[in-house]
């Protein structure tokens, strides 16, 4: 279910909020570029579930978020052409997608990222 369109774009304002900067209101004809520079940050306001946070970035244009504060539902974002596109997946599949990108990490990633993703991983997933 694609929340950004141009029929939808009045009605839905997409705000990122980040660690180092206040809240951020991107004009609506540079949205897409500004979310796909901000995939790096960690926090996205979601219009009806409130403030998600990121585990991973599954790929270029696809990071897996989850609310911030129960921890319980998970978002698969997705950055396109034709908009954002929030997708809910359970918890058995996120979990499955961080450990893949963990493996991921471990095969060519630093020692940094591997873990900061273990760290998230124990976090969100041992409870």
């Amino acid at each position: 279910m694609s929340l950004l369109s141009s029929s939808q774009d009045s009605f839905v304002k997409l705000m990122l909020f980040t660690m180092q900067k206040n809240f951020i209101y991107p004009s609506s004809s540079n949205l897409l570029n500004f979310l796909a520079r901000q995939m790096s940050e960690h926090y996205l306001n979601h219009p009806t579930f409130g403030l998600l946070s990121r585990l991973c970035r599954v790929d270029e244009f696809r990071s897996l978020f989850t609310t911030l504060y129960a921890q319980r539902l998970f978002f698969l974002i997705t950055t396109s052409p034709d908009g954002v596109q929030f997708e809910p997946v359970s918890r058995a599949d996120a979990k499955l997608m961080v450990e893949n990108q963990m493996r991921s990490l471990r095969r060519g990633g630093t020692d940094t990222d591997q873990k900061n993703l273990q760290h998230i991983y124990r976090r969100t997933f041992s409870q």
